[in-house]
């Protein structure tokens, strides 16, 4: 039985975004997204795009937190809630304290650091509340603004590529960050 999941509450927040769960009014920016040439080469984001296919792309969203397998937040402007991308957390590897995270912003959302903002605080989030303890980024090779992102929000290169669906991908890690543990003054004596 999946672990219950649950957005945080209140929602994360920082600077100029705020971290929600997805909802049928954020069908502009699904649609954006599946218009961009990568996007939906790399997602599930519908393309070509009806109003039906974002709707059932948004449904989506709520599925996977229902059945335990991650928190996929929208990233939406914290002043007028208007959904600008995407930032998740894949939880399939919790039981390893390990958890993967993904992004994308549509392209009218580009250049502004959001992306960045979304991931740190995704990352900090799942460190302090999720028990995770390493997340891991799949990145396309070729994709230099994507690492520039993961690098940006304190990630860094991993060795090795990794397979996803056929795709080989570059790896980026970032641990968590290091907490004091009492260890006795004398080894071997509590």
């Amino acid at each position: 039985m999946p672990r219950v999941l649950a957005y945080p509450a209140p929602p994360l927040t920082a600077g100029r975004i705020v971290l929600r769960p997805w909802q049928e009014g954020d069908l502009v920016v699904v649609a954006e997204a599946s218009r961009d040439p990568y996007i939906p080469q790399i997602t599930t984001v519908p393309a070509p795009y009806s109003d039906e296919a974002g709707l059932a792309w948004i449904a989506r969203q709520g599925e996977r937190v229902a059945a335990g397998v991650g928190l996929p937040f929208c990233v939406a402007d914290a002043a007028t809630d208007r959904a600008r991308g995407f930032c998740a957390l894949w939880l399939d590897e919790r039981h390893r304290a390990r958890a993967r995270c993904g992004y994308w912003l549509a392209p009218s959302a580009r250049g502004h650091g959001l992306a960045v903002t979304a991931l740190t605080l995704v990352a900090d989030w799942a460190f302090a509340s999720c028990g995770i303890v390493r997340l891991e980024l799949l990145i396309e090779p070729q994709n230099a603004a994507s690492r520039r992102v993961a690098e940006r929000a304190g990630f860094v290169p991993a060795a090795g590529m990794r397979e996803l669906h056929g795709r080989a991908l570059s790896r980026f890690v970032r641990a968590a960050p290091h907490r004091k543990v009492w260890r006795p003054a004398v080894p071997g004596r509590v």
